[in-house]
């Protein structure tokens, strides 16, 4: 996930523990060596679905590419 995101690993790491504690994802270890971390949505993470799809259909109509940079 660090890969795919334009973040520092410590800034990752506290919203993803931030998201974790107010149940929106569930984290998983995985026992293999190295360990390994998988994160999931809950249920309540997905029932944000809608409400993100309708901040990006407003940001596609408003917003330029000029504004974001």
């Amino acid at each position: 996930m660090q890969e795919a995101l334009p973040v520092s690993g410590r800034l990752l790491s506290e919203r993803l523990k931030e998201l974790e504690h107010e149940g929106i994802v569930i984290r998983t270890v995985i026992p293999e060596t190295p360990v390994r971390i998988e994160y999931s949505l809950s249920d309540k993470g997905l029932a944000l679905a809608p409400v993100i799809q309708e901040i990006q259909t407003w940001s596609s109509e408003w917003i330029t590419k000029e504004e974001v940079e």
